[in-house]
């Protein structure tokens, strides 16, 4: 589906363990995630939701002369890894660089508010001795 669509900007975001491929297409503006709708795949999660549609949403903020062209992309996302809060942040991201390479405009009002910088905390390495990261055995004394 994907490769067969004349794609006006790609874009890649990551986080934690999710990786979210974002291409941009002239269309009508929705959101199409593994081939179902946003807010179906998102379980309707609002924070969620919020957090995909948030760097479109503050372009249409800061460019009101680009809005008609904005608000008529389709936005086609592939993720896989990690869990629906990690996919969220990763096509944020995804989105986020995808519309930095249609417009270079648009890059000063998205790395102003964040949507440009990637999340660095991953998850913590486990440690001999220990049954987790930071988790031990119950001290006994004798």
């Amino acid at each position: 589906m994907i490769s067969q669509v004349n794609f006006l900007s790609r874009g890649v975001g990551r986080r934690k363990e999710a990786i979210a491929q974002v291409l941009l297409v002239q269309g009508s503006g929705q959101y199409i995630i593994n081939g179902l709708p946003a807010t179906l795949y998102l379980q309707q999660n609002p924070r969620s939701v919020l957090a995909v549609d948030a760097p479109l949403k503050q372009l249409q903020k800061d460019h009101l002369q680009d809005i008609n062209n904005l608000q008529n992309l389709d936005i086609i996302v592939k993720v896989n890894g990690g869990g629906l809060i990690g996919q969220a942040d990763a096509i944020k991201l995804g989105v986020a660089r995808a519309l930095c390479d249609i417009k270079e405009e648009y890059r000063k009002s998205l790395k102003s508010e964040g949507f440009l910088t990637q999340d660095s905390r991953i998850k913590e390495r486990r440690k001999y001795g220990l049954k987790k990261a930071r988790k031990a055995s119950q001290y006994h004394k004798r």
